[in-house]
């Protein structure tokens, strides 16, 4: 279970469930280019679960003997009507909100299943692998593109940009919509940009979308504070 709920960023609840979380791999170049990954024809989706998620103004736990963790910053939407084969209106229409996610990746174990040709979810979607903000409604952010900021100890670490995106946000949510319904709850992550690294206990994470929605957490051990 999770004690994750919807909310705005002024900390009214939103009436919606947490559904499933749905995730584009390799949505900036660059990103791909880093990890020495080839740029798929298609866009590349996985689903961390409801119970992966956490608020992200939670303390960050490293999970204890899975080798390296990566963060991945990446602009969350939040979907309000149920989309099935959906065209570009009916996405933009569903749009409710948008925020922040950190995709956290067991980069170890996933480099190890990915030599095993193995799915990715026990390196993507495990109790605390989705720490997500507050949601800022669709209206008003603006509507050419959004961008994203990640800094780490008052560095910046990753700096994302829609225009940036090898499938941006509404023809991916089409596509996504085509091959599995959609539900109000659900969320997207887009896919992070470059600049991704693994966390260390102590570090402190600063995120920001468009000078709306400022999110701030640490990292800690695992035996410091409880999974």
């Amino acid at each position: 279970m999770t004690d994750y709920q919807h909310h705005w960023k002024d900390g009214t609840p939103l009436r919606l469930p947490l559904g499933k979380i749905v995730c584009v791999g390799r949505n900036y170049a660059e990103h791909a280019k880093e990890l020495n990954n080839p740029i798929p024809d298609q866009p590349l989706l996985f689903i961390k679960p409801a119970t992966s998620a956490v608020h992200a103004t939670r303390p960050i736990v490293l999970p204890e003997g899975q080798g390296s963790v990566h963060y991945e910053t990446e602009l969350a939407v939040l979907i309000g009507r149920p989309l099935k084969n959906a065209t570009a209106s009916d996405v933009e229409a569903a749009i409710l909100g948008y925020g922040l996610a950190l995709d956290l990746t067991l980069r170890d174990v996933q480099a190890d299943l990915k030599e095993k040709g193995h799915p990715w979810e026990r390196a993507k979607a495990f109790d605390g692998a989705c720490p997500l903000s507050p949601f800022v409604p669709a209206d008003k952010l603006p509507k050419d593109h959004l961008t994203f900021t990640l800094d780490i100890n008052q560095e910046r670490r990753q700096t994302g940009d829609t225009r940036d995106m090898l499938n941006p946000i509404v023809p991916l949510i089409a596509h996504m919509s085509r091959h599995f319904t959609l539900l109000p709850g659900d969320v997207i992550l887009t896919g992070t940009p470059s600049g991704v690294g693994a966390l260390e206990p102590g570090q402190t994470l600063s995120l920001e979308l468009e000078r709306a929605l400022f999110v701030e957490t640490h990292v800690v051990e695992n035996n410091v504070y409880p999974a």
